[in-house]
Formats: structure tokens, sequence, C-alpha cells
């Protein structure tokens, strides 16, 4: 027994150590966001959400690093920078219907839950096991405004929409006229454009039943794949 109560207790010191040694990063991190960028409710909303629980076990200590990190299945979890960016160029106000596309583990749709306690999230995924992660994670963070769903080969989830705001976590070579028309009038899309190697993070808004292109900043993702995006493989879609 007393083996067994050393092992508790060593594992009970070293959780007390990785929760205090995760909320000091945690705060450095978020404090350097808010110095550089302003504070704003996408934070708050950030310092909210357990990142740590996003992210595999082995990287969970770089949890609160200002990096992307693998996630399992070729996919990443966003810099958390990029995701305050991305975030803030959505303009939300708290009642939207937003669409997600690219959940990956979850983390960038419950931020947005975080931020929409009169609205709704629906946030799609074409890797099943991500999308029961994602499913998981949200759970466990008790966010219930967020519907996950498993990607069809329509790109977004128009059965659902139209929505006021769609934020692309995947880089696509162009905007994807699919989305555009499924966003209502007025409407904000936000995505990564450009080469497989390189980005430009992009706000579309539908003005006057036209889409108003602005580009924001520089980025790097993963690549969207699927209708008018690009296939599996990784080339170049077909003029």
């Amino acid at each position: 027994m007393r083996g067994n109560e050393r092992k508790i207790a060593l594992f009970l010191h070293l959780a007390a150590y990785m929760t205090v040694s995760w909320e000091a990063d945690r705060n450095r991190l978020y404090d350097q966001l808010a110095s550089a960028m302003g504070q704003s409710p996408v934070l708050e909303a950030m310092r909210s959400v357990p990142r740590e629980l996003f992210v595999p076990t082995q990287l969970r200590h770089l949890a609160y690093r200002n990096t992307a990190l693998a996630i399992g299945h070729g996919q990443t979890i966003s810099q958390p920078a990029m995701v305050v960016r991305m975030t803030l160029a959505l303009s939300l106000r708290g009642d939207e219907r937003v669409l997600e596309v690219g959940a990956g583990s979850g983390y960038q749709a419950a931020i947005l839950g975080e931020l929409l306690p009169f609205g709704h999230v629906i946030a799609v995924e074409r890797i099943p096991e991500l999308v029961q992660t994602a499913r998981r994670n949200l759970a466990a963070c008790r966010i219930s405004n967020v519907d996950v769903q498993c990607a069809t080969d329509v790109l977004g989830a128009p059965d659902a929409g139209p929505y006021d705001s769609i934020l692309v976590s995947a880089a696509a070579p162009t905007v994807p006229h699919a989305l555009i028309a499924q966003l209502k009038p007025l409407g904000r899309l936000v995505i990564p454009v450009g080469s497989l190697g390189r980005q430009v993070l992009t706000l579309v808004r539908v003005l006057d039943n036209r889409p108003v292109i602005r580009q924001l900043t520089q980025c790097q993702f993963v690549p969207l794949v699927g209708p008018e995006a690009w296939p599996s493989g990784g080339n170049p879609p077909a003029a």
C-alpha cells in the first residue's frame, strides 16, 4: 500500500506542478499578446479555454508557447497570435451563427463558442478521428453551443447555413465561391489564401451582393482539401 500511496502522492505533486507551470505560462503568453495586440474579448475567451487540453499529452508542456503545434494526422492547432487575429477579424457580437472549416482538435471552435453566448458554431472536420477528439475536448470544457460535424464532399456546411461569419483554419489557393455563397448579406469570411508554402490571411465581406476582399497578414496553414481547394495529394487544382 505504501508503494501505491507514494505513487499517488507523486502523481498529485506532478499534477499540481504542471497546473502551476501552465498557469504561469498561460499568464505570460496572454499578457504578451495583450501588450502586442491590445486587450480584447478574444483574449479573455482564450484565457478561459485551457489550450493544453487540445494538444497531445506529449506536447502539453508547449501549450502556452506562441506557436502552432502538431495534433496528429498531419494537422496543427493554430498559433495563439493567429487565433487572435483571425477571430478579431470576424467582429463578433455574440449572437451570430458561425461556421468553422477545419476544426482540428476543436480549439478555435471553443474560442468561438466562448464568444457566442447567444450564438452557435458549426465546425466541420474531414478526419473522423479529429472529429471525435474535438467533440471530447469541447465536452470537457463544457462548451455546448458548438456542433462538430464530419465534412462531406461539399465544402463547408451549406445545409446548416447561411452564416454570419465563416472562419477557415486551413489554406486555399483562392477564395472559394462555395463559402461566399454560404454567407448572409454583410457576412464575413476569414481564410488563408495562397500557395502551399505561404499564404495571406484574407477577409472577405459581402457588400451589395458582391465580395470585397482585404488582405490582412502573412500566414502559413495546412492545406484545405476538397472542392475549390487542394486535392489530397497536395498538387494544384486543375484550372
